[in-house]
Order: C-alpha cells, then structure tokens, then sequence
C-alpha cells in the first residue's frame, strides 16, 4: 500500500534532524581486532567530508557528534568549529571519554581513588567549555564504571559519587545546555554497571537538575527489554534528552537502525507521535545515530540508517492516533493493534523520493552516493595516508 503525504506529515519529516557521530566513519572493529576499509575515514577532516556527503543526499543531518579525545584537533574548539562550518555542519554533542586510559580501569567518577575521580570531573567540565566555545548546547554522558566479581566495590559509594559528580558538572552548564545520561546494563563491566538501566539514569539526571536528561541507546536494553514504554515514560516525565540509535541481535551490537527490528523502532516512533500530540508540539530531544560499521562500507551504511530513520518516523505519523483512542477506549485490543500494523505495512518509499525531490535531494540518496564515485576517490586519496603511517591495508 502506497501512500502520499499530508502537508503536516511533509513538515514534520522536514523538521527531523538526525545528528551524524564522527567515529561511524573511521575504521572500526570488536576487541577481536579492526576490520580496515580503504575508504574509511583517517582524519577529523575526512570523517567532516564524510558527514557533509551524506547530509548533502539527505538533507537531514546538519550536525556531528564529536568525540572529545578522538575529534578534537591542535588548534582547539575553534579549529573544530570552523572545521565543520565549512563543509555546512555544526558541532552537536559532545561526548567526553573517561573510559580509554588507563587510570580508569577501575571507574572514573565511581573509582576509589580521589585523584582518577578529579581528574575524570575535570575532562567532564573540559567539555563543557568545549561545548560553549563551539556552539553545542548537549553534552552526552556514557561511563564504562562498574565492578566484574561481587564485592568488588560499594554499590552505594559509587553510586554517590556519581551523584555528587553528574551535579557539579551540571551546575557549570550554561542555561541553554543540556546534559543527557546514558545507560548500559553490562559492558565492559559484567557484574554490575554504576549506570545499569534508564530508572537510574533517571535518577541520576533528577538529582543532577532540571538541564539533566536521559539518553536511551536503542542497543542498551536487556533481551526482550520493551524500549517504547520507556520512551513513552520518560517522555512524560519530561526526563527524555534523546536516543542513540543502532540495532541489536543478542547484546549491544551497534547495527544500522532497522536491520534487525524496524517494527520495534516504528513502535518507538509511535511513542513519540503520541507524546507530540498529547503536547502539542515537537518533543524537544535529540535523534543520534551510534552505530559501528565493521564490515559495510561507512557512508552508505549511514544513508541506510538515515533513511529507514525517515521511513520509520513517516510510518508513525500515519498512524491514526484519534482510530487508536477508541478502540483503547472500547477496549477493543485488535482494531487498536490493527491501527499499528495498518501504518507499518505502509509504504512509503516513493512519498518519501517525492518529498526529497521537491526539497532539492535526489529521491534515492544511497544510489546517488553509489553513482557519484565519493568512495573511490575518498579510497584514493586517504590509502597512501593509510599505509604511510603504518596500517595493515590490502
């Protein structure tokens, strides 16, 4: 079943921004070793090329994320800023790293040791100067802490020190930012996460302050774990910040949006369409892709996951949300049921190409990057970079 779209549905579509991480462009892999693409980007510079190729077919995303120990250059924030400037971008949010060195082998705002607990506090409020000197109003907060055998550590120390950390980083936010909390169960640490579900994350942001939100990982859930009623919760809670998105089969997999589940993201989407009309305006959070291609090729796996995010998002906004009202309210459970499926069988592939069209983009934005010849002289270009500074390359 084909379909058109309304103008609210064309508008609403035009005012999805989903925001491009830089490390889903650069050579990725598991901790079994790299998986190494002749095109893959090897500097700051080639991952900003990359983002602006796939913004440039989709029109959809204007800003990247940026890792503060990979992404940031020698001439500092405003280097970063004008680096992205030029190739029509902006910085979106900003991800500090307190899991890579050493000295947080043991936790970083959690651990026992004051001087790792400062330091990590230190990098935290680092970023936050570096968000206001280029621009982003979001900080994003993922932490690796936790514990691998019972007894290791105390539940509730660590969890107040996380407290009294997520507070004095938010009180150094300026009014217009926001501070988002991610959650993981497991991974690296196995027995126990200081930040283990979206209740804690929840928490941790309401005691932090009101510019604290959560940030949900569509990959961090445990199997079977149902991501639209957390998405509808936190929404009405007012606690939801936005959404990592990627895909999962077994754990944390960080797959393209929809290759595994794209009725589960659908459902998600229809959370938020329903948190929209309740309000009567567009929910105020952040579409965010994190996601790592070991085997596609980077840019096309990014189109692929703007796309479906496209499509997805399309499908919600067909659902009738005045038809659902009243079979929930008759309790009749098949018409409301059937008011989903109706929606997801839809398809809305030539609407969407129709849609690209009239605003400039090409209708297909993966074929258009395949005809255009950007990976072979982005592999021509980068590969001798490559090999001259010590890479393994076919």
């Amino acid at each position: 079943m084909n379909c058109e779209f309304s103008g609210k549905i064309s508008d609403r579509l035009s005012r999805l921004a989903i925001e491009l991480p830089t490390w889903g462009f650069a050579d990725t892999g598991t901790r079994f070793g790299k998986f190494l693409q002749d095109a893959a980007a090897l500097t700051l510079e080639d991952k900003l090329d990359d983002a602006a190729e796939v913004h440039r077919l989709t029109g959809a995303c204007p800003s990247v994320a940026v890792h503060v120990l990979w992404d940031v250059p020698e001439g500092g924030a405003r280097a970063l800023a004008d680096a992205a400037a030029v190739r029509g971008l902006r910085i979106g949010s900003i991800n500090p790293n307190v899991f890579q060195d050493q000295c947080y082998r043991h936790g970083s705002v959690a651990s026992e040791d004051a001087v790792v607990r400062r330091r990590a506090i230190q990098h935290l409020l680092d970023s936050v100067a570096l968000a206001r000197a280029v621009g982003s109003r979001t900080l994003a907060l993922w932490f690796a802490d936790g514990t691998n055998y019972p007894g290791q550590g105390s539940f509730v120390r660590r969890k107040r020190r996380f407290m009294d950390a997520l507070r004095e980083v938010h009180d150094a936010l300026d009014p217009s930012m926001r501070m988002l909390v991610e959650y993981k169960p497991f991974e690296p640490a196995f027995y126990h996460t200081d930040i283990a579900d979206w209740g804690m994350a929840a928490a941790f942001a309401r005691h932090a302050g009101p510019q604290a939100k959560v940030l949900v990982d569509t990959g961090h859930h445990l199997p079977g774990q149902n991501i639209e009623h957390i998405v509808a919760f936190l929404a009405d809670e007012g606690a939801l910040g936005g959404f990592h998105f990627n895909d999962r089969h077994y754990a944390d997999d960080d797959l393209t949006t929809g290759s595994i589940d794209p009725y589960r993201v659908f459902r998600i989407f229809v959370a938020i369409a329903e948190a929209e009309r309740a309000t009567g305006r567009d929910l105020d959070i952040e579409y965010m892709i994190d996601q790592s291609h070991n085997e596609k090729p980077k840019i096309e796996a990014m189109i692929q996951t703007v796309t479906t995010v496209q499509e997805l998002f399309a499908k919600a906004l067909l659902v009738d949300l005045e038809q659902l009202e009243s079979a929930r309210a008759a309790n009749d459970i098949v018409a409301a049921e059937e008011c989903l499926k109706s929606a997801f069988a839809t398809d809305v592939r030539e609407a969407l190409a129709a849609w690209r069209e009239a605003r400039g983009f090409p209708r297909d934005p993966l074929a258009a990057h395949r005809s255009s010849g950007y990976t072979a002289r982005a592999a021509r270009a980068r590969l001798p970079r490559k090999q001259a500074s010590g890479g393994s390359y076919a």
